[in-house]
């Protein structure tokens, strides 16, 4: 049975997008090219691959099967390219990062600037996500990369310590909470939060952990950055939880106050993951490596 490598990155792309229409943007064809070739490789199999609904396209358990192979032989054939590279031109490596808010907003930046200043040739899609999230999309081939944070089981992925961190409360001078030095998270439930869009791994984690509490956060403003959160904190509109060192850059500039917070959670021990560094391209592999030492270079 001979499958082609087109077929294969298409269903992955489906089955990624959920979405037919999706699956074939990312694989730059037409709906109608994509719709013929899965027609031709579920034929080709003599099973379903898909099901189908208004709402989208579901991956059946025979499409499961595929889809485990397909993103293995996929990601071996990008680990041969890594190889190649360092013997041809023009070969344009890409790797996949998973990353909870702390480490997009404070610690890649500086890292994946460095890496891609020396691996020109290499793209760099690079996501937010709950670490939850990142750990599932590691273990099924959707990403060569995570940074997670927290207590998150990581069972079949090599994990490497990166980098430490806490969650902290800021809010303006004059607000009551500002004359502690620590605080319970519970009792910040009482006044109105500034935080990121909901579909911000922080604005996630926040709201579960306040559901843990049976409690709701009150989001006075939701802002797209932590500067513009700080300035919104620092104006007395509401309080707002943030890693340590996004809140100390901005409290250098801006007038605020730092309050720590109690809850366990609040220490942050991030920490990268992979499925398997050998199976990894060399250019993802090289990240990695860069990313160890970073964190290496931060250890107290």
């Amino acid at each position: 049975m001979r499958f082609d490598l087109v077929d294969l990155k298409l269903f992955a792309h489906i089955a990624e997008a959920q979405s037919l229409t999706g699956g074939a943007k990312r694989s730059h064809l037409s709906l109608a090219a994509a719709s013929t070739r899965i027609k031709s490789l579920e034929e080709h199999v003599g099973i379903k691959l898909l099901s189908r609904s208004s709402q989208g396209v579901k991956v059946t358990g025979a499409g499961e099967t595929l889809l485990a192979h397909a993103r293995r032989v996929i990601r071996q054939l990008e680990q041969l390219s890594g190889d190649l590279q360092e013997y041809a031109s023009g070969v344009r490596g890409h790797v996949r990062v998973f990353a909870n808010t702390t480490a997009m907003s404070e610690f890649l930046p500086a890292v994946l600037r460095t890496y891609l200043v020396n691996h020109p040739d290499v793209t760099i899609d690079m996501q937010e996500r709950l670490s939850p999230d990142i750990v599932r999309a590691v273990q099924e081939g959707m990403v060569d990369i995570g940074i997670v944070a927290g207590n998150v089981r990581t069972e079949g992925l090599e994990v490497m310590p990166y980098r430490r961190d806490r969650l902290v409360l800021a809010t303006a001078l004059s607000h009551p909470l500002a004359e502690r030095n620590s605080a319970n998270f519970i009792d910040t439930l009482d006044y109105e939060f500034i935080g990121l869009p909901e579909a911000s791994a922080i604005h996630n984690f926040l709201s579960r952990a306040a559901a843990d509490l049976q409690r709701e956060l009150r989001w006075r403003v939701q802002v797209s950055n932590f500067e513009t959160a700080c300035r919104m904190i620092e104006a007395n509109v509401g309080v707002g939880v943030l890693p340590e060192s996004t809140a100390a850059r901005h409290a250098g500039t801006m007038a605020l106050r730092i309050v720590q917070l109690n809850d366990e959670w609040a220490e942050r021990k991030l920490q990268i993951c992979v499925a398997d560094p050998e199976a990894l391209p060399l250019f993802a592999r090289k990240l990695v490596d860069l990313l160890v030492e970073d964190g290496l270079d931060r250890q107290d």
